[in-house]
């Protein structure tokens, strides 16, 4: 999920992001909890999953320079469909939901967030036709352009998840380059 770049939030009142590091395999914001925070990637790199009949599905990873949260709960205090947890050693900025809501008040801040939400907003969307319209072999192609060094830098089982596949399927699509 590439999400709203670090750098605009950083521009914004620094006072109130707060500097943390994770251990890796870190839980940021459990399912089912509502989330208060959203976090920034100073260094590291968190997954975004699901647990569907026991097993992990990878949504997305948030590396260097993104942010990410479980908006909908974020912006409308509900709970999370997702987890976030860490799996480096992470490097956040953290930012409560109380001071966003009142940076969101501020018109440059919106400014700044607004067409990075809907950059957001535009990559879920093309993410979920993607699953609809591809194939595996399509997506992997598409993860290959798109964000290579998620390939080197994860597990090939986070990977198969991430694209919806065992990792059984994933090694068979790799062999056929």
């Amino acid at each position: 999920m590439h999400v709203p770049d670090i750098h605009s939030f950083l521009k914004a009142d620094l006072h109130l992001l707060k500097e943390v590091t994770y251990p890796a395999k870190t839980i940021l914001l459990e399912e089912g909890k509502i989330s208060d925070k959203m976090f920034l990637v100073k260094n590291g790199a968190l997954r975004v999953f699901f647990y569907q009949d026991g097993k992990e599905l990878t949504l997305d990873f948030i590396t260097e320079n993104q942010a990410v949260s479980s908006f909908d709960s974020f912006l409308n205090s509900i709970p999370s469909d997702f987890v976030i947890e860490t799996l480096e050693p992470a490097t956040v900025y953290e930012l409560h939901a109380d001071p966003f809501h009142k940076l969101m008040k501020d018109q440059e801040f919106q400014h700044t967030f607004h067409p990075l939400f809907y950059k957001r907003f535009s990559e879920i969307n093309k993410r979920l036709i993607s699953f609809i319209r591809d194939s595996p072999q399509e997506r992997y192609q598409q993860l290959l352009k798109n964000r290579p060094e998620l390939l080197l830098r994860f597990p090939q089982h986070y990977i198969a998840s991430y694209l919806g596949i065992t990792s059984v399927s994933l090694s068979r699509i790799r062999n056929r380059r």
